[in-house]
């Protein structure tokens, strides 16, 4: 019998139909706000119903886009929590404490594609890597300060240093973004070039500040927790404006 009530209630709050995709349905606030919570990205497409502009886009996205899931809300009591007013997709991000509203209305034109763009662009995580589509979401971002992890993929320690700053940049939501650069990419060699690095000094920690335009190493040793977090710390107290900046080139874009 409680077993009963317990999936009754899960139907009631989160619904889905084969129709649509098999996309959640959000039916109240609860709801609503225990799927924001449980990824590091999210959209929720607040839409009236099946027949509102955008509707089977934002499906035919979300098949494209599986990294990110997605969800539909058609209660409008639960839009007024968001502060949503009309249909609008909606992407919610951890990392800076990000919401990102489409308002449909507002859009010229929507297709899937244009949906897809929208929703890669600004898949910003706790640690993203940097690619030239990642990096208009970072550089879009209200958190202008980016502790960047360069590394070179395949070797023994990308993956393990991934893992450890990925796990330490929750500490940091809305002060920095955790960047990782593959120094094994050609493309990613400017981004090297400014902090003065090549693929073999790696791998190695710095922080890029866009709103001042500076630029600092952690010295060279090694890349434990307790470091980064004291690295981002002085940097945050104002206690590395004073150090001379790494690198030598002339920035034009990372």
């Amino acid at each position: 019998m409680l077993l009963t009530l317990l999936v009754s209630l899960l139907v009631l709050s989160v619904a889905a139909t084969e129709e649509d995709g098999a996309l959640p349905r959000l039916t109240d606030t609860k709801a609503a706000q225990a799927f924001v919570d449980s990824a590091e990205v999210v959209v929720i497409g607040f839409l009236e119903g099946e027949e509102s502009h955008g509707y089977q886009e934002l499906v035919a996205a979300a098949k494209k886009v599986d990294s990110v899931p997605v969800a539909i809300c058609s209660v409008k009591e639960v839009w007024a929590d968001y502060n949503i007013s009309s249909d609008t997709i909606t992407l919610f991000r951890k990392a800076d404490d990000f919401q990102e509203n489409l308002v449909l209305s507002e859009a010229k034109k929507l297709e899937v594609d244009g949906l897809v763009n929208f929703i890669t662009i600004n898949e910003v995580r706790y640690i993203t890597e940097y690619n030239q589509v990642t990096a208009v979401g970072l550089f879009q971002s209200e958190v202008k300060s980016h502790l960047l992890l360069f590394a070179n993929r395949g070797t023994k320690e990308y993956s393990k240093l991934k893992k450890r700053l990925g796990a330490l940049a929750p500490e940091f939501t809305g002060k920095f973004l955790f960047v990782l650069i593959n120094g094994a990419v050609k493309s990613n060699s400017r981004a090297m070039g400014f902090f003065g690095l090549k693929s073999e000094d790696l791998p190695r920690v710095g922080i890029y500040d866009s709103f001042s335009d500076g630029k600092w190493l952690l010295p060279e040793g090694e890349i434990s927790t307790e470091r980064v977090r004291d690295f981002c710390q002085s940097f945050l107290r104002g206690d590395l404006k004073e150090e001379k900046q790494a690198g030598a080139e002339t920035k034009t874009e990372l």
